[in-house]
């Protein structure tokens, strides 16, 4: 395949950005441009490596998934009523990912449109930053069938590589009434479904351009990014105690004319 080098950043890149709102799909895009690392092959192995961010998000979040195998006395996002939750915020991008795979990593995995979705979802940032929604979610126990699915609809926007799943969900939810931390919280907690099963997906229809000279490679891309997703997830919610999601937006619109003028 490749060297343990590129696997790494790959790892790197993976991790710190799935689950801000600055596009891990659009960075692992353009940083395997850069490598030279491209193709369809290239394409699974950064779906693969999703895995590690997940695993992380797990981890950390571990006390939630446990309250949703067994209820947790005074939890309301537990049980049967937290999987419901979960169920209707994957349901909609999940449905249309279905439908639109094909096309989605034939003509959206490019430099040009990942540049277009990063402008684009840097100003809906700005705008929902601007609106500042007052809100009336203020934990997760709080969330209810309406504001999950509402997310779940504003998750959609995340199929366009570029825009970031966390950028839709976490704007989504502070549209829809959500504290902001809470917001990037349950964001989290949501990424896990509908990215295993992304993540599944694309596995069972790829699995065959890999080789047992692979493992090590997805080995390193996998480790590399569970650490760097804690380490990600962890800073980011301490962040967001202190700033806004301006400065994402404003690294975004940094980002994007910089991208289309490499790729011209």
């Amino acid at each position: 395949m490749t060297s343990l080098f590129t696997a790494a950043i790959l790892g790197v890149v993976e991790g710190l950005t799935e689950f801000l709102p600055v596009s891990s799909t659009g960075h692992l895009i353009i940083t395997g441009h850069l490598l030279g690392f491209t193709g369809e092959k290239a394409a699974s192995f950064e779906v693969a490596i999703q895995l590690g961010a997940i695993l992380a998000v797990v981890v950390l979040y571990w006390s939630r998934f446990r309250g949703l195998i067994v209820p947790a006395p005074g939890q309301r996002f537990s049980g049967v009523r937290g999987l419901y939750m979960l169920f209707l915020t994957s349901l909609p991008a999940s449905v249309l990912g279905l439908l639109t795979h094909g096309y989605i990593k034939e003509h959206l995995f490019t430099p040009y449109t990942v540049a277009w979705a990063l402008g684009i979802g840097a100003i809906m940032i700005l705008i929902v930053e601007k609106k500042e929604p007052r809100p009336n979610c203020f934990t997760l126990d709080e969330v209810t069938p309406k504001l999950a699915l509402g997310i779940g609809l504003f998750q959609c926007l995340a199929l366009w590589p570029g825009f970031s799943r966390s950028a839709a969900t976490i704007m989504g939810g502070m549209l829809l009434g959500a504290k902001r931390s809470v917001a990037a919280e349950y964001s989290f907690i949501a990424a896990v479904p509908i990215m295993f099963a992304a993540t599944g997906y694309d596995m069972l229809k790829s699995y065959k351009l890999f080789t047992t000279a692979d493992i090590p490679f997805l080995s390193v891309g996998f480790l590399v990014s569970f650490v760097s997703a804690w380490i990600a997830v962890k800073g980011f919610i301490y962040l967001l105690g202190k700033l806004t999601l301006r400065p994402f937006a404003y690294y975004r619109l940094a980002l994007a004319p910089l991208i289309l003028f490499f790729w011209s």
